[in-house]
């Protein structure tokens, strides 16, 4: 119980340890998560909109990458910027640029993904109407991207909340380092292993806060375009 009233004395009196790992971990998501909806968004509707041969390996080889093991990304990532990777030389290994990269790789199948199916589905239901009014290709991914929205935020909260709660690859790329590149996961790890309860604790009820409000946020915005929808 003391670890618990410890936690909560954290938090309401804004410890600065405490909400500066929160910032950090939330400036390394956010910037992830845009990154790979900049990245996954445009190539999911492409593999919807434009075929070539092969594209069925390489629908299949994304909806695989969805459940990349983040110890193995971290581990890619790694060998790639270290000094003798080859962009060694950009010295950007354990820092946070390098932990928006590992989680850059691990949400970019899924946003890529989800944005291939909702635009796949909706190619269906207007692709009569799209030829007659002879949009071209870029004109029909766009046209698309916009109408499904709503579902592709709900793909871009997803790949948040996985960005948020991953562990393995910032730790491995970032190296854990106090002040620098400690996230809300790495801290949780390392300062359990410390016996530091309180600020574990602490920080453990902020992640699971942000998971579920995201969660929260994508059902909400599900429901609520459904409801326009219809």
């Amino acid at each position: 119980m003391a670890e618990h009233a410890s936690a909560w004395e954290l938090l309401v009196t804004g410890d600065p340890t405490l909400f500066a790992i929160v910032r950090l971990s939330l400036a390394v998501s956010l910037s992830a998560a845009a990154l790979s909806a900049l990245i996954g968004m445009p190539l999911g509707a492409g593999l919807a909109l434009v075929g070539f041969p092969g594209r069925s390996a390489v629908v299949v080889a994304l909806n695989a990458m969805m459940g990349l093991p983040p110890v193995v990304v971290g581990l890619a990532v790694y060998l790639l910027l270290s000094r003798s990777g080859p962009l060694g030389a950009l010295g950007i290994l354990f820092t946070p640029t390098a932990m928006i990269i590992a989680q850059t790789v691990l949400i970019v199948p899924i946003i890529a993904a989800l944005t291939r199916q909702t635009v796949e589905d909706l190619w269906v239901e207007y692709r009569d109407e799209l030829a007659a009014m002879a949009v071209g290709p870029r004109g029909r991914i766009v046209t698309l991207l916009w109408d499904a929205r709503f579902s592709l935020l709900t793909a871009l909260l997803a790949g948040f909340g996985r960005a948020a709660a991953e562990v393995g690859a910032v730790m491995i790329v970032g190296g854990n380092i106090d002040g620098f590149t400690r996230t809300m996961t790495t801290a949780v790890a390392l300062e359990t292993s410390k016996g530091n309860l309180p600020l574990a604790l602490g920080l453990g009820l902020v992640l699971l806060v942000i998971v579920v409000g995201v969660n929260a946020a994508a059902w909400a915005m599900r429901a609520w375009s459904e409801r326009q929808i219809g």
